[in-house]
């Protein structure tokens, strides 16, 4: 079976507060969501993770600490690389204002892995929080 690569790279972020949360934040317009964007020709999913990391949330990794693998999302033909990443201590919540589609406010927050997300999640989300749950935790 061919191998397909990613499209789309995904910074995960991970804290351990008792149980592991993961770094998310409340599109305007899209509702929940992670950090995800699309990976630029000639750019490798690792870079691109740690780039959209800097540009989605102002923080900046210091470094990839491990591949969580590519998942096809079944939405619009995506395939989403994970990438585990290391971003310091960032804060319990910040907004950061990107430059994308005209510039949004993105309110950043931490989820917990085990809470079963809400109907604020777009479904693709939810899934791709699955995927995050069995590659760290079980």
């Amino acid at each position: 079976m061919k191998s397909e690569l990613p499209n789309k790279a995904c910074p995960v972020i991970i804290r351990d507060q008792g149980c592991i949360e993961i770094l998310a934040f409340e599109h305007p317009l899209a509702g929940f969501q992670l950090v995800k964007g699309t990976i630029e020709p000639g750019e490798n999913s690792r870079d691109a993770a740690l780039r959209e990391l800097r540009e989605e949330s102002g923080l900046h990794a210091s470094k990839v600490v491990a591949d969580l693998g590519t998942w096809l999302s079944g939405y619009n033909d995506q395939i989403w690389a994970f990438h585990l990443c290391d971003a310091g201590s960032p804060p319990e919540s910040w907004t950061h204002r990107t430059s994308d589609d005209g510039g949004h406010d993105f309110k950043f927050f931490w989820h917990a892995l085990s809470q079963k997300p809400n109907d604020h999640w777009h479904w693709v989300f939810q899934k791709a929080l699955q995927y995050i749950f069995r590659k760290l935790v079980t």
